[in-house]
């Protein structure tokens, strides 16, 4: 993992006269899981949003493989790589699940890896392989999220960045949601992740960043942050007992 991905340098952004985000700078590593964890509002959809494009930052860089991705529209930093599955799935809900999964691969560069894209979405999620020609607004919760996902990886993305997947799902769900995020790392994707369920991000991750009212106020890796007394009794809500 020593290939540097993503470089976001000291960005601040604002929503209208609101900061949202003062000097945050992340690093993502080729072929990592990166988590982005804190609390509701902390500003990590925020984040995602402006490496995507869907806002502009006012102050600072946000670089990939090198190259400044800051003036460019969401169009061309998808082109470039940059695949962004945003909270509450937003599938195409009349559409069949083979042509959500088509439309994922509308960018240029993915057209020519469509059959390959598609059997490995059906590898990871079989059961959408089953669900082909069902309505993306008539699966269940679980096997719409694995629709969103798969969407994404249908455009061959050098960065896959998830916002709360596991958000809205039973227990057992989150469980299998994380083990596929674990095999889609495992099959060379790299992840910046956003999510609400601290540990379970943690526990995957292998570096992470804490956001805290749009400052970043810790970061390492997973399993350091998930050991430390800190975290689990403000995230995870974890008593911790004085020594």
């Amino acid at each position: 993992m020593a290939n540097q991905l993503l470089e976001v340098k000291g960005i601040d952004v604002f929503y209208g006269d609101a900061q949202a985000l003062w000097d945050v700078s992340i690093h993502v590593e080729e072929g990592a899981i990166i988590a982005l964890v804190g609390a509701n509002g902390a500003g990590k959809s925020t984040l995602l949003k402006a490496i995507s494009g869907l806002i502009h930052a006012r102050k600072g860089e946000i670089l990939l493989s090198g190259k400044s991705l800051s003036n460019l529209n969401p169009r061309e930093i998808v082109d470039r790589g940059v695949i962004h599955v945003p909270e509450g799935r937003r599938l195409f809900s009349t559409l069949t699940v083979l042509e959500n999964l088509k439309l994922g691969a509308y960018v240029p560069r993915a057209r020519s890896m469509f059959a390959e894209s598609l059997e490995r979405v059906f590898s990871l999620f079989p059961a959408l392989n089953t669900r082909i020609d069902q309505k993306a607004g008539s699966l269940s919760g679980g096997e719409q999220q694995m629709l969103a996902i798969g969407r994404g990886i249908m455009a061959q993305p050098k960065l896959l960045m998830l916002d709360e997947p596991s958000l809205g799902l039973s227990p057992i769900l989150v469980k299998t949601m994380f083990e596929l995020i674990s095999a889609l790392n495992e099959q060379k994707t790299t992840i910046l992740l956003v999510e609400q369920n601290i540990r379970q991000a943690l526990k995957i991750a292998h570096q992470a960043y804490v956001l805290k009212t749009g400052e970043i106020a810790m970061s390492g890796r997973g399993d350091e942050l998930l050991a430390n007394e800190e975290i689990r009794k403000a995230y995870i809500g974890e008593r911790v007992s004085k020594r």
